[in-house]
């Protein structure tokens, strides 16, 4: 069982009280936890198909063909048609379907009308479908799921080497601190957009290359805060007394320095979420982002800036992502009041 310490568990007793805060936390964790099943939910596979007496799984099992259900195609069932042959024959046979009953990259077509179609709940598109007829909401749904895991994955990645190197230039000093400053100095001037626009000129990125490349142009921020919070950490007597009793670098800065500077690196964590969301989305949208027909918000909301007569696109894309980032800007607001070192402060 996690023991907190009291400075921690008023920080988040804090937090609590900030309601617009919690209640965002709380939306965007199940958002999170949802895209870990969205299949379940959004997805042109069957949950449950009943055939003559025999169960089957087909969400996350392998791909079934159409001749195990009496079909004469060969290829993976088209579970939709076959709910509806269940329920014309009316055998007692039947298909459960999710409540999207469309995947990301089913193109729909219907006689007489051309795509992008308008909304319609009768044919199970809510949101309507793009200029190829993919399903809105499908492509929302799995979009969100790459952008926030892009988000998460960058994050990680830049405040390892952000804190890390922070952390040493702040501790040490002298010769390294010098080294790096200059490093990040020089870095910083890179032109990014340039670097990801020859990169796609060249190779079709895809998403680890495109971690990659927002990692190794990101982690400059989080470096600086870990220095100057770390600068600032090590000048106080707690660390004095730490070294004059023999305590080792690491365990200062892992025990002594990283505990009092907590309150710096979740401060930015939902801010930096928002920030690998909207890098990802303009990037889409410019095109030098992943590949399409890969689900992404922004290449939706290019569809929708281009197609406005199809008002239903731009609509959708944008009332997501201002939702998801307003959230995340009223968590980022109540944990930087929350953990406020000038309110509660430790210091050992």
């Amino acid at each position: 069982m996690i023991r907190l310490d009291p400075i921690t568990r008023d920080r988040l007793t804090r937090f609590q009280g900030i309601r617009r805060g919690w209640w965002s936390a709380l939306i965007l964790m199940a958002l999170i936890a949802f895209t870990l099943v969205a299949e379940l939910f959004v997805n042109s596979r069957a949950l449950i198909v009943h055939y003559d007496g025999e169960w089957y799984f087909p969400t996350y099992g392998a791909v079934i063909p159409g001749t195990t259900f009496g079909e004469e195609y060969a290829y993976e069932t088209n579970y939709k048609l076959l709910q509806k042959r269940f329920a014309d024959e009316g055998s007692g046979n039947w298909v459960l379907m999710p409540p999207v009953p469309f995947d990301p990259y089913e193109i729909n077509s219907y006689a007489g009308e051309f795509p992008p179609h308008a909304p319609n709940f009768d044919r199970g598109h809510y949101l309507g479908t793009d200029i190829a007829g993919r399903d809105v909401t499908a492509r929302l749904v799995y979009g969100f799921r790459i952008a926030i895991w892009f988000s998460i994955a960058l994050l990680a990645s830049t405040y390892v080497i952000g804190i890390i190197l922070g952390c040493l230039m702040g501790y040490r000093g002298g010769w390294f601190d010098l080294i790096v400053q200059r490093l990040i100095e020089v870095w910083s001037n890179v032109p990014f957009l340039y670097i990801i626009m020859i990169v796609a000129s060249i190779v079709t990125p895809d998403f680890g290359m495109l971690v990659f490349l927002m990692v190794i142009f990101g982690w400059m921020g989080m470096t600086w805060y870990m220095r100057t919070a770390t600068y600032k950490e090590v000048s106080r007597d707690y660390v004095m007394a730490a070294k004059a009793l023999g305590a080792s670098d690491w365990r200062i800065i892992t025990t002594h320095i990283l505990p009092n500077t907590v309150s710096v690196i979740v401060t930015f964590i939902p801010f930096s979420v928002a920030g690998g969301i909207t890098a990802l989305t303009a990037l889409d949208y410019l095109g030098f982002g992943l590949p399409p027909p890969t689900p992404s918000w922004g290449e939706l909301l290019k569809q929708g800036t281009d197609r406005l007569d199809a008002a239903w696109i731009v609509t959708s894309v944008v009332t997501g992502l201002v939702l998801v980032l307003v959230m995340v800007t009223f968590v980022g607001e109540a944990i930087r009041e929350a953990f406020d070192p000038r309110r509660l402060t430790r210091y050992e």
